[in-house]
């Protein structure tokens, strides 16, 4: 009987090592292939909120002057920190920790992209410059970027090394205060009909997305590489 096993054994290993040499080829493209991972471009600018955007009377007004540049971005779970050239700590009022957080869940970070910006400057104007809509990561793209290629998050690079991954991604719906800064006229100058345009105009996705972030604290920088896993 041990005999008997051990020569059962070895014919199938020879059966076993004859189907994999002449396995058909097409099952090395698919079985055993890597993930392909898509690089959308680079990061193009880094910012972070010090306080509400939002000003005036019950926050009727669209301020940009709360944004500040940085050089990095360390993520946590709670949002963003930011850190200028010079190592200098700038806080985030979207953070969960901040002392006065905007922080609603699901928008501790925020991402927008630069195509995005060039088709809502073609809509409303130059005054919409890359970043002022207040997004933490701004991405160079050549394209739109929807929703369905956010499905799986995106990945963030140096080096060829992974950095950061973000999950969870939605839209970042546009408020009218941001709708009539970017319709370019004083509040009383624009209709209801021509705001609820402009809203819909930036709806999906357009103003940017919200992202989450799972994982040991990640400093991400200018020019770090964006891939969509």
């Amino acid at each position: 009987m041990p005999h008997r096993e051990q020569s059962h054994r070895s014919a199938m290993q020879l059966i076993s090592t004859a189907l994999y040499l002449y396995r058909p080829r097409w099952l090395d493209a698919t079985c055993y292939a890597q993930p392909i991972m898509r690089i959308l471009g680079n990061i193009a600018g880094l910012r972070v909120q010090t306080a509400s955007l939002k000003v005036g009377e019950q926050g009727r007004r669209y301020d940009p002057g709360a944004l500040r540049a940085v050089a990095a971005l360390t993520l946590d779970d709670g949002g963003v920190t930011g850190w200028t050239a010079e190592g200098v700590r700038v806080d985030d009022v979207h953070h969960r920790d901040h002392p006065r957080t905007k922080y609603r869940g699901e928008n501790g970070i925020s991402v927008g992209f630069s195509a995005h910006y060039a088709t809502m400057r073609a809509h409303f104007g130059e005054h919409l410059i890359d970043g002022i809509a207040g997004e933490n990561i701004l991405v160079n793209s050549s394209r739109m970027i929807g929703l369905e290629d956010l499905s799986h998050g995106l990945l963030i690079r140096r080096g060829g090394a992974l950095v950061a991954r973000l999950h969870e991604i939605v839209v970042a719906e546009p408020c009218l205060p941001f709708s009539r800064y970017a319709l370019g006229g004083a509040d009383d100058e624009q209709s209801v009909p021509t705001v609820k345009a402009a809203l819909t105009f930036l709806r999906e996705g357009c103003r940017g997305y919200y992202a989450g972030y799972l994982g040991a604290p990640a400093i991400i920088q200018v020019g770090d590489e964006v891939l969509l896993p």
